[in-house]
């Protein structure tokens, strides 16, 4: 049976980019509603010897759910969550699911999905698995692949392979890297196969969450600060967000507050979470000890209040959107990196980085993120493909001085079709041949996501 695709050019153009801002029209679109039906298109690819690459929300910014050529396979149609145990802590969900939905669908159990994008409510769980995104709590809890237990995927020819995790707290073997297929498929990129349903570990609702909006006299000041917040026995935070001064004056415009610390050159989004009385004194001391003001700290206490301190986490990246949205059309994009260090490196780090950018002349970029994870984001608006091609001679300066400090050039978002150019600088020949004889196992015509990754 030969399932329809769609070719028509008007809805090939709505497939087209992702937030990276790259444009690849497809050959063509296919949108299955089931596993039964990706696992046909797999194979009508196959027989026809055609790429496919599987895409969720198109909220990759690396320009991994794009196609490069052949079709692209949306999995948003497969949004089911198949079942929710509460006694396990686990749901059972398809790809298209989003991770907003599946918060909602968990909240009156009790429970919660750990791992959380800040745009939770346009990122597919299937999008997640993909690029082992994380997010603010990734400080606490770690990323999607922690919390991942079982998955089915569709392989390039069609058939399904299933790994589960064992639960064998001891395991000798042969080969580390062989003990858990599971580990293979997160961060794959789409690379592998097309994970059409997992099983993800949930966990209880802590019965008090706490957030804290902090402002600094400056960088070095918040990031100080931050560092001793890990270090603290009196504070316990599971999340330790950083925004810059621009940044920082995105919040505000968002907030409509324009007098919250506007001298302030940085601020730190934090939150505590736990059984009893979250500890606001060793906040406000700690946060005072490092320049800080007490009075100009903004308490984000309830379930409501904290929707609002993650919206106002969301308009910096949406703000970047809106300020490279006018360049698209002359070879411009927003550009953004996830580079992290150990997080005691990350002023040292910051101020390299910021100085190699200064010495290429780049205006100044617009630093936000998981600083708590040695782990910030720096934005650019490239407004022609020749800003593209000179930040990106800069950027590839930044990730050397980066990987010299222990780190890496991604934390976060995935390699995909941007940064693949900078993952020899990481990876070496031995470690990349291995990345690939895995690949040829999996996908030996190499048709699944071309251009991600190898």
């Amino acid at each position: 049976m030969s399932l329809s695709l769609l070719r028509d050019p008007a809805a090939l153009e709505s497939y087209a980019r992702d937030v990276s801002g790259l444009r690849i029209l497809p050959d063509a679109v296919a949108r299955p509603e089931s596993g039964a039906e990706l696992a046909e298109l797999m194979r009508q690819a196959a027989a026809e010897k055609v790429c496919v690459t599987a895409a969720g929300a198109q909220t990759s910014t690396t320009g991994a759910s794009v196609a490069q050529q052949g079709w692209l396979l949306s999995t948003r149609a497969m949004a089911r969550i198949i079942d929710i145990d509460p006694a396990r802590r686990v749901a059972r969900v398809e790809p298209g699911v989003l991770i907003g939905d599946l918060q909602r669908a968990c909240a009156p159990h009790g429970l919660f999905f750990a791992p959380d994008p800040t745009s939770e409510e346009e990122c597919t769980v299937g999008g997640a698995i993909a690029c082992n995104a994380s997010g603010p709590r990734t400080l606490r809890y770690g990323a999607t692949r922690a919390h991942v237990r079982s998955l089915t995927a569709v392989l390039a020819d069609g058939s399904l392979f299933e790994a589960h995790r064992s639960g064998v707290e001891k395991n000798t073997v042969g080969y580390q890297l062989a003990h858990d297929p599971v580990d293979w498929f997160v961060g794959s990129e789409g690379t592998l196969g097309i994970v059409t349903e997992a099983e993800l570990a949930l966990l209880p609702v802590p019965p008090q969450v706490l957030g804290l909006g902090v402002p600094f006299p400056d960088e070095l000041h918040a990031l100080a600060f931050i560092v001793a917040a890990r270090a603290s026995a009196a504070v316990a935070p599971r999340c330790l967000e950083y925004f810059d001064a621009e940044s920082f004056s995105i919040v505000r415009t968002e907030m409509g507050d324009a007098s919250w610390a506007p001298r302030a050159g940085a601020m730190v989004y934090l939150e505590e979470a736990g059984e009893g009385e979250p500890p606001l004194d060793a906040w406000l001391a700690l946060a005072e000890s490092f320049g800080g003001s007490a009075a100009d700290v903004r308490v984000f206490d309830g379930e409501q209040a904290l929707r609002e301190a993650r919206r106002l986490r969301h308009a910096c990246p949406a703000a970047m959107h809106e300020r490279t949205a006018p360049y698209l059309a002359l070879g411009g994009r927003r550009m953004s990196t996830d580079w992290a260090v150990p997080f005691r490196l990350a002023a040292a780090a910051l101020a390299e980085a910021r100085r190699i950018c200064d010495a290429h002349h780049l205006p100044p970029p617009v630093v936000y993120g998981h600083l708590g994870n040695g782990h910030p984001h720096m934005n650019f608006v490239a407004r022609s493909a020749d800003e593209v091609r000179a930040i990106e001679q800069a950027l590839a300066e930044v990730l050397r001085a980066v990987l010299a400090m222990g780190g890496t050039v991604a934390a976060e978002h995935g390699i995909g079709k941007i940064k693949s150019k900078w993952l020899p600088l990481q990876a070496d020949a031995r470690q990349l041949a291995i990345m690939r004889a895995l690949k040829n196992e999996f996908d030996p015509e190499h048709r699944l996501a071309p251009g991600n990754i190898l």
